[in-house]
């Protein structure tokens, strides 16, 4: 158990056929390979395929979720990225509005949407959220994604 609590899990081989399009903004490379390497690790855990599209940086995350929407039919989405208070002057608004934009398209279009966009104080802490072998953020956001995607699925039957 982490700080957020107990963690979600997916049965194994339960999005067999399932396919996903992560989405990852790499500002800090390191950071972004961390949270993809969980993502990846929970999708495929779980059965699903993933295909990534790799965007400057957190702001760019909306815009390329909202393309994909109009390019193809995934399953679902995983936006990932990090934005580090001091390294940007315009730290809060960064993260406001990338976060405010991803719901507005998970909810105004009903988007299996996992967001594992870290906001953090410092390399540190977001190295310790992003590694799959500590907190698991990226692996978080996968979770959720795959979530939604069998509730929706569900619900459409």
């Amino acid at each position: 158990m982490d700080s957020y609590g107990a963690r979600f899990e997916i049965e194994p081989g339960s999005a067999d056929g399932y396919h996903f399009l992560i989405v990852e903004g790499r500002s800090y490379p390191e950071i972004a390979d961390a949270l993809h390497r969980g993502a990846v690790a929970a999708l495929e855990a779980a059965g699903a395929t993933h295909e990534t599209i790799l965007v400057p940086s957190a702001l760019e995350l909306p815009a390329a979720v909202a393309m994909a929407l109009d390019a193809r039919d995934f399953d679902g989405y995983i936006a990932l990225g990090c934005v580090i208070r001091g390294h940007s002057g315009h730290y809060d608004a960064v993260v406001t509005q990338s976060v405010r934009a991803l719901i507005d398209l998970s909810v105004g279009d009903a988007v299996p949407l996992g967001v594992g966009l870290l906001a953090v104080e410092n390399e540190g802490q977001a190295l310790a959220r992003a590694r799959p072998e500590d907190q698991d953020r990226g692996g978080d956001a996968a979770r959720a994604a795959l979530a939604l995607a069998a509730i929706k699925a569900k619900l459409n039957d």
